[in-house]
């Protein structure tokens, strides 16, 4: 009697993070207070405006208090001053107060933000790179170089900025991971029926783009597509598989050739036979069959010979 084995379920690929549990920062995109710059720009006009007619009045007057109040006007028109950032379009501005996220603004313009903050631009325009030639050995372990245009954009700027430490660089490695995951799981050429690196180019491009997708969403970040920009074997190998396809394209060729000599000699010798032209034995049929093949699968032209006596002589 067989014992059954119970597999565990954390040991199964992709189940989750090999030894200590990971860190993740789970934070997520949401709207950033602002409103109209413009208005905030009067406000700082007005509180500078104000300190300034403070000072000169404190001054002639000799009164502190109204000095006191003079530095605070001019100390909250500074902090209006600073609070003024300006969102050009394809860009947006990551808000933080004293290191805590607050949100995201998307609006483009001359904005105004809540006093004390701090904000980062971050783009979120459509992107692409290219990945290096990467040499991948295929299913049938040949060794090819494939590369991948990967067009991209920001989706989650709260990912983007606070889940990875550098999301450029994180989809270019994950890119070319993701790359030489799916170009060993084909091969570099198969059947027409089969698919292939080669043969199967829009399935290949998708199944990259979700493989991709996968790995980068942590960080935020959207695929729009990837195809693929090259594809090649190696050069240590390159010319054996060009003399292979060669060979196969010259089998393919005969085979076709044959196939369409025969059904031309089968026709020449059915129509004979029906029009009562010439009456042959089997040896004179085998006779003509052969010398039709060869004039019709030859490489070189015919020399046709004319025979003067009998068909036996």
């Amino acid at each position: 009697m067989s014992a059954v084995v119970e597999r565990d379920p954390q040991l199964e690929p992709g189940a989750g993070p090999v030894g200590l549990h990971a860190t993740e920062v789970d934070i997520a995109e949401r709207r950033a207070w602002h409103t109209n710059g413009f208005l905030g720009v009067v406000v700082m006009l007005v509180l500078i405006g104000g300190s300034i007619a403070l000072f000169v009045q404190a001054d002639s007057s000799g009164d502190d208090a109204l000095a006191a109040v003079g530095a605070v006007a001019m100390l909250l028109g500074v902090i209006a001053a600073t609070s003024l950032t300006i969102v050009q379009p394809g860009t947006t501005q990551v808000v933080q107060f004293f290191g805590r996220y607050v949100g995201t603004v998307r609006r483009p313009g001359l904005l105004w933000l809540a006093p004390l903050t701090t904000h980062r631009r971050v783009s979120v325009r459509v992107r692409n790179f290219e990945t290096g030639h990467l040499k991948v050995n295929d299913a049938t372990g040949n060794p090819v170089e494939i590369a991948a245009i990967v067009v991209w954009q920001v989706s989650d700027t709260a990912k983007a900025t606070f889940s990875v430490e550098n999301y450029q660089g994180f989809i270019e490695t994950q890119s070319e991971a993701a790359v030489r995951h799916v170009a060993g799981a084909y091969p570099y050429d198969a059947a027409d029926d089969a698919e292939s690196l080669r043969g199967s180019t829009d399935q290949i491009s998708l199944e990259l783009a979700h493989e991709v997708a996968a790995r980068v969403v942590a960080a935020g970040l959207e695929i729009l597509e990837v195809r693929i920009s090259h594809l090649a074997y190696a050069p240590e190998i390159a010319q054996a598989m060009l003399q292979r396809q060669q060979a196969a394209a010259v089998v393919a060729a005969r085979s076709r050739i044959v196939e369409g000599a025969v059904g031309m000699v089968q026709m020449a010798l059915d129509q004979l036979s029906r029009e009562g032209i010439v009456d042959l034995d089997e040896e004179r049929k085998a006779a003509m069959v052969s010398n039709l093949l060869v004039v019709l699968c030859g490489d070189s032209r015919a020399t046709p010979v004319v025979n003067t006596g009998t068909l036996y002589q």
